[in-house]
């Protein structure tokens, strides 16, 4: 199995803060508020622009080192769950450790990010289920507070094991991944079969399929499309990969389409008033969660 090399600081964290590269996502996907008020799509995808050195950076290292046996290592490391275990709401405590004092755009903790995702779905009326899943879609980032590197936390998603697409960001950047010179992995399908469905095929590693599988047993099939795909834009955006996708992804599809607005476009500089909501999350998270979590 091949062993990423040693990194310094600053090679593992090249980002100012995880939601630099939320941003930078932004960048790529403008809500249709943006062009309407007259910024051209093209504008927001100038990947060339030296202030974005750093998710330049973030890219390089994340295909450089996702490679299939760092994924398959890192599913039989954390999928075991047995880190740590606490309350619900001491997990959402924990979580907000990743809060970045630097960041110079948002006095916000991660809580506030989620609950304002939750909230502009239940403002729209969609299911209880879905608000949870709101609630709950970035609480992989945990991740981060386990030493794990931003590389293998955030960043756009993608099949490892098959040919690379040129529809993920910064595909360049693939042929330094030890993946690129392997014919097995490279050649047709790779390692998988055509239609074979997305719950056969392992993506890169990070807080998306974590939180999935934290979840699986306590929200419904949507809702774990949603945390497990949500971050895999070459997907659900761009449209590569059908090959890997069977009658099932198809199905599920619009409902990741539904949930990535909520995901993006949510986020607000006034904090939601959680003595307010406070009530109604709690019912919410002991009708569909148990009393504790575990990572």
């Amino acid at each position: 199995m091949e062993q990423p090399r040693s990194f310094s600081e600053k090679e593992i964290n090249p980002l100012e803060s995880l939601d630099q590269w939320e941003d930078a996502v932004l960048e790529r996907y403008p809500s249709p508020e943006s062009i309407a008020a007259g910024k051209s799509t093209d504008e927001y995808r100038n990947y060339d622009n030296p202030e974005r050195d750093t998710v330049r950076e973030f890219y390089r290292l994340n295909h450089t080192y996702q490679t299939y046996d760092f994924v398959t290592q890192k599913r039989a490391d954390f999928l075991q769950f047995n880190k740590k275990e606490m309350p619900v709401w001491d997990a959402f405590n924990f979580l907000n450790q990743l809060v970045d004092d630097s960041d110079p755009d948002t006095d916000l903790d991660q809580f506030q990010h989620l609950l304002q995702t939750s909230e502009a779905i239940r403002n729209d009326g969609h299911p209880d289920w879905m608000v949870l899943t709101g609630l709950m879609h970035d609480m992989g980032k945990v991740l981060c507070l386990f030493g794990e590197p931003q590389w293998a936390v955030v960043g756009d998603t993608f099949p490892v094991g098959c040919p690379y697409s040129d529809k993920v960001v910064y595909p360049e950047y693939f042929r330094n991944n030890p993946d690129y010179n392997k014919p097995e992995y490279q050649e047709g399908t790779g390692i998988y079969s055509s239609g074979c469905g997305l719950r056969n095929v392992h993506l890169s590693w990070g807080h998306d399929e974590y939180v999935y599988q934290m979840m699986k047993n306590h929200l419904p099939e949507q809702g774990l499309y949603m945390l497990r795909y949500h971050s895999f834009y070459a997907w659900h955006r761009e449209g590569a990969y059908e090959y890997l996708l069977d009658d099932h992804d198809r199905e599920m599809l619009k409902w990741v389409k539904l949930f990535n607005p909520y995901d993006l476009y949510s986020k607000n500089p006034v904090p939601p008033d959680w003595n307010k909501l406070r009530p109604y999350y709690e019912d919410l998270v002991a009708k569909y969660l148990p009393d504790t979590l575990k990572f």
